[in-house]
C-alpha cells in the first residue's frame, strides 16, 4: 500500500501465524524464516494435530528453533484436533476429545511458559450429532475452567475465539457476542478474570458483523487480535476490509495487545505476502 501508514504507531505489534503463513516451509525453519522477513514475534496453532503430548524431543526442538531464530512465541493454540482440517476444537466434544483436550492442557501450558508465551487460545469445538448442546457446553465449561487456571498459573491470558458460519458450520461461536458471552461465564466460574475474547477481524466479517461496533463494545475485554483480508483470506489489501482504519478504532478504545498476521500468502512465497507492512514497522517495540 504506497503511502500506508501501516505500523507506524508505536502501539501497533504484530506477530506472524507460522500454522498459516511460512507452512511451505518444515515447522522447524519457519520461526528463523518469520525472523529473516523482518518479524520479532510468531504464534502457533498447535502444531501437532495428532498429539496432545508430543515427545518432549519434539516440544525441546521447537522451542530451540524459536530461541535460535531470536523470535518470541506470543501465543499457542491448546490442541484442537484436526486443525487444520475438518475439527475446530476439541474441549466441548465428549469422549476421547475432551480427554485428549485435558491431557494437553498442562503440556500446553508448560511450553507457553518455558517461552514467555502470555496467551493460549482454547477453541471450543463443533456441534456433535446426537449431543445436546448443553452437554457440550457444560462440558466446555469445564474443560475452560482448566485451561483458565493453567493459564493463570504461568501468568497467561485464556483466548476464547469467535469463528464464521460459511467456514464452520457445526462451530457454535459464530458472532462477537456468543463468543465473549462464553470468556465472561469463564471468568465468573474461576473469579480470576483472565479470559479474554480473541477478535479475529476476518471471521466476524465473514459472520457480517458490524466491525465499529463490534470494537467499540468488546475492545476492553479482547485480549488478542487477528487480521486477514475479506474476501480470500489474504494479507491486507488483497480484499476489500478497511484493516488500517480498524486497527487504529482499536488502538483509539484502548486495545495496545498484539495483531496477529492469520492470512494465506496466496500464490506466492509467504515472504512475499508482507509487501503491504513497512520493514521497520515488522520488528515489535
Amino acid at each position: 500500500m504506497p503511502g500506508s501508514e501501516w505500523g507506524t504507531s508505536t502501539e501497533q505489534r504484530f506477530n506472524v501465524n507460522l500454522s498459516i503463513l511460512f507452512t511451505e516451509l518444515p515447522l522447524l525453519e519457519r520461526p528463523a524464516a518469520a525472523a529473516a522477513a523482518g518479524f520479532t514475534a510468531v504464534e502457533l496453532w498447535w502444531p501437532w494435530v495428532d498429539s496432545p503430548t508430543p515427545e518432549r524431543s519434539e516440544l525441546d526442538a521447537l522451542k530451540k528453533a524459536i530461541e535460535d531464530a531470536g523470535v518470541q512465541l506470543t501465543g499457542l493454540n491448546f490442541y484442537a484436533g484436526q486443525l487444520p482440517g475438518p475439527d475446530r476444537g476439541a474441549l466441548s466434544i465428549p469422549g476421547a476429545e475432551s480427554e485428549r483436550f485435558r491431557a494437553n492442557i498442562d503440556v500446553a501450558a508448560d511450553f507457553a511458559r518455558s517461552l514467555g508465551c502470555k496467551a493460549l487460545n482454547a477453541l471450543y469445538g463443533n456441534r456433535v450429532e446426537g449431543v445436546e448442546a448443553a452437554e457440550q457446553d457444560a462440558l466446555a465449561l469445564e474443560n475452560l475452567v482448566l485451561a483458565a487456571r493453567a493459564a493463570d498459573r504461568i501468568g497467561a491470558i485464556l483466548l476464547i475465539e469467535t469463528l464464521n458460519q460459511p467456514e464452520s458450520p457445526l462451530y457454535p461461536l459464530v458472532s462477537a457476542p456468543a463468543g465473549v458471552a462464553v470468556v465472561d461465564r469463564v471468568n465468573e466460574a474461576t473469579g480470576l478474570g483472565n479470559a479474554r475474547f480473541l477478535m479475529d477481524l476476518y471471521h466476524l466479517s465473514m459472520n457480517g458483523e458490524d466491525l465499529p461496533s463490534v470494537i467499540e463494545r468488546y475492545a476492553a475485554k479482547t485480549g488478542h487480535v487477528q487480521i486477514a483480508d475479506n474476501p480470500g483470506r489474504g494479507a491486507p489489501g488483497t480484499g476489500t476490509l478497511p484493516l488500517e482504519d480498524l486497527l487504529g478504532r482499536l488502538r483509539k478504545a484502548g486495545y495496545e495487545g498484539w495483531v496477529g498476521l492469520e492470512y494465506k500468502p496466496g500464490d506466492r512465497p509467504s515472504a512475499a505476502a508482507f509487501d503491504w507492512l513497512p520493514a521497520e514497522a515488522r520488528a515489535a517495540r
